[in-house]
């Protein structure tokens, strides 16, 4: 069973596409077997690991969500070994509408990818930047929601307001979902303000701030113009070490919760 992580934020700007992208490479660098799901109509995911996204034909994310297609046929090896896309594509800017008279329409991605879990290690999302029925598709369909969190003014109101969602869907339509963790995203920690910010994170969510920091970076910026991920495009900067050493993260603690979750099981009489 594959670990299923959205990467959501209801905020633009923030790195969560580069986010989900970049991580994403570092578990398949890892040699985890990763699919990156695009479910942000901009599809700015697709276009960070797929040079050209004109030359990508249906069926995408819109097809598997709206027309049934299985997602063993719209999934995509990537140039990077272990890694694969399903695309996303314009028409999802209007999936909501198309969604929302549908008895289903909260679990059409959790339904849709349980006929390829045996063929993954882990499942990326890339949410839009806000909370509709695309990204609850998301959320109910994962495991654990990643925030990227940029170091701004309105951070934590924005942070509380995405907890606030979280809880409904747990309480409502997924009652494992976990928070993978809160990562700083743009980080320049020569401001007051980043290190005001970070130390008001980490003191209310204590445990769920991952220690990695991902750095302000030019190579991060240009890789997607070049259709690859930072991994691909210049692996020795300090953008690629941050993502590296955040997969690191990554995989340590989802194997501590695994533990933690086998020891409960075997506990019970």
């Amino acid at each position: 069973m594959p670990r299923i992580v959205a990467v959501v934020n209801q905020k633009g700007g923030v790195g969560k596409t580069t986010t989900a992208v970049n991580l994403a490479s570092a578990l398949a660098a890892a040699e985890r077997r990763v699919l990156l799901v695009d479910m942000d109509p901009q599809g700015n995911a697709t276009s960070g690991v797929w040079p050209d996204r004109k030359t990508l034909e249906p069926p995408t994310v819109y097809e598997v969500l709206l027309e049934g297609s299985p997602v063993s046929n719209a999934c995509r090896a990537t140039a990077l070994p272990f890694l694969s896309l399903l695309p996303g594509h314009p028409d999802l800017v209007g999936a909501e509408l198309d969604l929302v008279g549908r008895a289903n329409r909260e679990t059409c991605l959790r339904i849709a990818i349980q006929a390829v879990t045996d063929n993954f290690d882990y499942i990326m999302v890339d949410c839009p930047p806000s909370l509709g029925l695309l990204t609850l598709n998301a959320l109910v369909a994962a495991h654990a929601a990643l925030i990227p969190l940029q170091c701004e003014y309105y951070a934590l109101e924005g942070l509380a307001q995405l907890t606030k969602t979280l809880e409904l869907v747990r309480v409502r339509a997924n009652a494992t979902l976990e928070i993978e963790g809160i990562v700083f995203t743009m980080y320049d920690g020569r401001t007051s303000l980043a290190a005001q910010v970070r130390g008001e994170v980490e003191r209310y969510f204590k445990e769920h701030v991952f220690t990695t920091v991902i750095p302000r970076s030019v190579r991060l910026t240009e890789a997607p113009s070049h259709g690859r991920s930072i991994m691909q495009y210049d692996l020795r900067s300090p953008g690629a070490v941050a993502y590296l050493e955040l997969a690191k993260e990554v995989l340590s603690r989802d194997e501590a919760s695994a533990r933690t979750r086998s020891r409960r099981l075997t506990s019970v009489p």
